[in-house]
């Protein structure tokens, strides 16, 4: 455990300085990340302290000790002080790389990497190729996608050095570190021109966006878990030319926030999937707003809180938009969505199924998880959604058939006529 550390914190053996705000991780810990609130002495107690809001929120206190406030913490339990030597606040994308793939590992850790046998003995694991494996993954130069999580990145080091170290990146994995400022972000893609793909998931970065070139040649972008907003998306796009995936699940999303000259969301010109999974949209009018993205074809939209869905009317999209100064003309609405996701909402009237069959393009649905759906309820069955969705070709992750929709259609006009 002692190797681990010290090879994850180089910087351990200094006590470094902390400002408020700043992404923090437990020394020894990378997985216990942290905002710093406080730096300073606490009444009672000698020595200086760093108050932390924890992420997990596994703390002993609100930000108050002994009737004496020194910030407010998220939750009840969120905050502790700690001692600055047990904190660490990160290392830089290269230290990174070192840790993840050049260093090897140490018997201790190559020992503790067994399985049981069926008479409950330790076998030790042998890899095969694990030399070679190492020894490619070891040459940077030769390196196309990077996976760092959780090692506390926080910076992207000296510069010009991630880019004469590894010129060749295309996807990069920054899950779970400590990134608060988008400069630092835009300062690593800025000496990675030939990356195409970021994950930024469970980082919690700073709602002022600030410092961030144009990422020409960003793709994908992941940013779960992040805390951030529609309005920081409408300011995000501008450095977003090329984006085709934007990934925003658990951020609590509950509006669609275009600027105020407009009702519905502009540009995102090459955008082809947005992932809003696991948010807080309620009203399905806050979704019609991502009506005329025009390059759109799958919208994920599994576990919200949508009750009714609709198509809406053409005329009223179009009276909207010209109203708007900067849109020149109008798009039929969702024209080119194949894949929407409604899984795991609060839908339950067949109206809202049924308007599924006026999106254009639509093919690919998910409805499972819905009142509609349950079968502890007196759900619909699957015939009766197929029979009266007539473009689907993929239901709930299922391919419908040719077959298994002309038996769907009989059994659903039978069954009409027994009700007659």
């Amino acid at each position: 455990m002692d190797s681990l550390s010290s090879r994850q914190n180089p910087e351990k053996s200094e006590t470094p300085e902390f400002k408020i705000g700043q992404r923090v991780h437990s020394v020894g810990d990378c997985r216990r990340t942290g905002t710093v609130k406080s730096d300073g002495p606490v009444e009672g107690y000698s020595g200086k302290w760093v108050g932390v809001d924890w992420d997990n929120g596994d703390g002993k206190h609100d930000g108050s000790v002994n009737g004496v406030r020194y910030f407010h913490a998220k939750s009840d339990k969120s905050a502790s002080f700690v001692r600055p030597q047990n904190l660490s606040i990160g290392i830089t994308l290269l230290q990174a790389l070192e840790i993840r793939y050049k260093t090897t590992s140490t018997k201790e850790e190559e020992d503790e990497m067994y399985i049981l046998s069926a008479s409950n003995r330790r076998v030790s694991v042998q890899f095969l190729g694990k030399d070679k494996i190492q020894d490619k993954l070891s040459r940077f130069e030769e390196l196309a996608a990077a996976s760092l999580s959780y090692l506390g990145v926080s910076s992207s080091g000296p510069p010009c050095q991630i880019r004469a170290t590894v010129p060749n990146l295309k996807e990069l994995d920054l899950t779970g570190n400590l990134f608060s400022e988008w400069r630092e972000v835009g300062a690593i893609c800025d000496e990675l021109p030939a990356l195409t793909a970021l994950n930024l998931t469970n980082n919690l970065l700073a709602h002022d966006i600030v410092g961030l070139p144009t990422l020409k040649n960003i793709r994908v972008l992941v940013l779960n878990h992040t805390s951030i907003k529609w309005i920081q998306v409408e300011i995000l796009k501008h450095s977003l030319p090329a984006i085709e995936e934007l990934h925003l699940m658990g951020n609590q999303l509950d509006a669609i926030t275009p600027p105020s000259s407009s009702t519905v969301v502009q540009g995102f010109d090459s955008l082809r999937l947005l992932n809003l999974e696991d948010n807080c949209f309620a009203d399905w009018n806050e979704i019609l707003k991502l009506s005329q993205l025009k390059g759109l074809e799958q919208l994920h939209l599994n576990k919200n809180s949508l009750n009714r869905i609709w198509y809406p009317d053409c005329d009223t999209v179009h009276d909207q938009v010209i109203g708007c100064e900067s849109v020149q003309h109008s798009y039929l609405p969702f024209k080119n969505l194949h894949c929407l996701l409604l899984g795991g909402n609060n839908i339950e009237d067949l109206t809202s199924v049924d308007s599924l069959n006026s999106f254009p393009s639509l093919k690919d649905i998910r409805l499972s998880e819905n009142p509609i759906a349950d079968s502890g309820k007196g759900c619909i069955p699957r015939f009766v959604f197929i029979a009266r969705l007539a473009k689907v070709e993929i239901l709930n992750g299922s391919e419908v058939s040719p077959r298994e929709r002309k038996d769907c259609e009989i059994r659903c006009v039978s069954l009409s006529e027994t009700c007659i």
